[in-house]
């Protein structure tokens, strides 16, 4: 499992408030271009995001359903990336004073990519999930100097 780690300058709820938004999702997560729909009960379990990935004109419609939903604190996802296979997401969002550790594990949970060794999995997920979390640092610490 490739886990990513970074600090936000922000607390879990303002974290949160970028993560329950499904409409902002191909604006953090890498390989994610578009929305084409949010299911209106996102983020809770059994919500799916329906979204496309690639480059156009090679893009493929996809998924990604809510496993779990702990409000302000922990997402568990299954993210189809078909021919792929699927990948199971956590991330867990930690208090630190004015500050929220945002902690993301993923690994391929089905699908030829299940079949990939660890070792050649994790160098690309840790590069895919640290670009992610900075792109997701960008959106919620952006969003904080535009309240203030």
């Amino acid at each position: 499992m490739s886990t990513t780690t970074r600090v936000m300058q922000a607390t879990p709820d303002q974290v949160w408030a970028v993560l329950s938004d499904g409409w902002l999702y191909p604006l953090w997560v890498v390989g994610a271009t578009r929305m084409r729909d949010v299911d209106d009960l996102w983020p809770d379990p059994g919500a799916r995001l329906h979204h496309s990935v690639g480059t156009w004109p090679l893009t493929l419609d996809d998924i990604t359903e809510v496993e779990e939903c702990v409000p302000g604190s922990r997402l568990v996802l299954q993210a189809h990336a078909w021919p792929a296979g699927r990948a199971k997401v956590t991330i867990t969002l930690r208090p630190q004073g004015a500050e929220t550790e945002v902690v993301m594990e993923e690994h391929a949970s089905a699908g030829p990519g299940a079949m990939v060794p660890k070792a050649m999995q994790d160098p690309l997920l840790m590069w895919r999930n640290v670009e992610s979390l900075r792109r997701l640092a960008f959106l919620v610490e952006r969003r904080q100097q535009q309240v203030a």
